[in-house]
């Protein structure tokens, strides 16, 4: 009875720490829109900078590295940086290409990648609550970024932002493969591995030049201190956690927070049909996860 407490509890807290990881991650779009770089240049900084933290954080906690213990996990986890930094370059340059609303629909058909491959991948049983509940999550986006979506065809942005939600589905599923390196060292070494791939492709890119303006400081530091280095601490502190179905689920609030910060901070009104996407993302997300179901397959 002890045991199943302690472990609701730490359920609990994995759920806390995602949710405000999502929120965090949700108010990216309105700190990068003070910072006069290129989408190559945002990723490049705000990956070096949360590193740096986690790096420093880690090693004045005294912990010590027990990533060489399992050398296949750690491979796992590289390699679920490397999808991590490639997926935020695809995505950073889809919004150049084809904008915010477009990219972000692109970008979150990650999750229905997750969602489709846990069976396979955790043997994690679908159940039709959770199916349910993931189809009105993914109406709901796409009734939120409607109008944008309207506006598009077929392009490269297109194809940037899908190809940033297949690195997105990469990431969650060989982080959640790295079982053994958990908690702050899982964070900082999925970031350096991220900063690594990132700081290559800059530097062949354009030669690894930033032209920083005194204006672009202070939302450099915060994207890369608060939004990316606690954010990813709390974001794969968690997921390790999560049933990957769930992290799939409940990644939908993301954009759901970016919308409502959207309104908040910079007064972009909301449709009726926006509305209703943000209900069916919330609504879907609650149902899914927690509404008692039967699975699909034999118990």
């Amino acid at each position: 009875m002890a045991m199943r407490g302690a472990s609701t509890i730490g359920m609990k807290r994995a759920y806390i720490k995602y949710l405000f990881a999502l929120l965090l991650f949700g108010s990216n779009g309105i700190v990068a829109s003070y910072i006069s770089l290129n989408s190559y240049e945002i990723v490049f900084t705000r990956t070096l900078i949360g590193s740096a933290l986690l790096l420093v954080v880690f090693f004045l906690s005294k912990e010590k590295l027990q990533f060489w213990k399992n050398r296949k996990h750690f491979g796992f986890l590289v390699l679920s940086g490397l999808a991590m930094g490639a997926s935020w370059m695809f995505l950073y340059e889809a919004y150049s290409q084809i904008g915010v609303g477009v990219a972000t629909l692109a970008y979150y058909f990650g999750p229905v990648i997750v969602l489709v491959f846990s069976p396979l991948v955790f043997r994690e049983r679908m159940s039709l609550t959770k199916i349910f509940g993931f189809s009105a999550a993914l109406l709901g986006m796409i009734l939120v970024n409607r109008t944008a979506l309207l506006r598009g065809g077929f392009s490269q942005g297109i194809l940037f932002g899908v190809l940033s939600a297949f690195m997105y589905a990469l990431m969650v599923i060989f982080n959640k493969k790295a079982t053994s390196i958990t908690g702050l060292e899982n964070s900082m070494l999925q970031l350096c591995a991220s900063f690594l791939i990132v700081a290559v492709f800059t530097l062949i890119k354009q030669g690894g030049t930033i032209s920083f303006t005194p204006q672009n400081i202070f939302p450099i530091l915060f994207l890369g201190v608060v939004n990316t280095g606690i954010g990813c601490y709390l974001y794969f502190s968690s997921i390790q956690q999560l049933r990957a179905q769930s992290v799939a689920i409940f990644g939908y609030l993301e954009p759901l927070s970016a919308l409502a910060l959207a309104a908040l901070m910079l007064h972009e009104r909301l449709t009726l049909i926006q509305l209703l996407g943000a209900v069916l993302i919330l609504g879907g997300a609650i149902f899914g996860e927690f509404f008692r179901h039967k699975s699909l397959s034999k118990q």
